[in-house]
């Protein structure tokens, strides 16, 4: 016999049930994307495993792991072009002046957008031009080694070394181009200075 409280019981078990099936529903929804954050970490964890590789003797040696450089999407772009994107102001003519005195002092180095700014190479890259905020950096891959009688290079590194331009009028034209030949020279006699040897 029905009564009143079990005919309660019965339909509060009725709307329960539902709930019941409604949450396994639920959970296989969000688990696809709970695995799907959870993959890359795993993926992160695996690899150092997977780059291991055992050697004859059974040690694990560790493999070399290639990565991709990103190449820049200025590499290629005309020196114009890279002046009109890169440059404004009084840098434009500083950047412009500079150019014009590397192609005659080393009219044979080729001139190329590297590293996102132009390198000026001869058996290798002898020098470059980068646009700052209050300047123009001109710099040298061997400006420790290069002549400099008027103390015009900067830097601290063993190597590279480079005059900050705070204007178009304040490059220093004659001194300028005996240190681009004298750096065409370094590298005729050492190659190119990015092959440390």
């Amino acid at each position: 016999m029905t009564t009143p409280k079990t005919a309660a019981k019965k339909g509060s078990a009725a709307k329960k049930a539902p709930a019941k099936k409604a949450a396994p529903a639920a959970a296989k929804k969000a688990a696809p994307a709970a695995a799907k954050k959870a993959a890359p970490a795993a993926a992160k964890k695996a690899a150092p495993a997977a780059a291991k590789k055992v050697a004859g003797n059974g040690v694990a040696k560790a493999t070399p792991v290639r990565s991709v450089t990103k190449e820049s999407p200025l590499k290629g772009m005309p020196l114009g072009d890279w002046v009109k994107a890169k440059a404004s102001g009084w840098q434009v003519g500083a950047i412009e002046r500079l150019i014009k005195i590397v192609r005659a002092a080393a009219p044979e180095a080729s001139a190329t957008i590297k590293w996102g700014q132009p390198v000026f190479e001869s058996n290798g890259p002898f020098a470059f031009i980068r646009p700052a905020k209050a300047h123009v950096t001109f710099g040298f891959w061997r400006g420790t080694e290069i002549v400099d009688p008027k103390k015009l290079l900067e830097g601290t590194g063993d190597r590279m070394a480079h005059i900050k331009i705070h204007s178009a009028d304040a490059i220093d034209e004659a001194a300028l181009s005996a240190m681009i030949k004298d750096a065409v020279r370094l590298n005729q006699e050492k190659g190119s200075p990015t092959i440390r040897g």
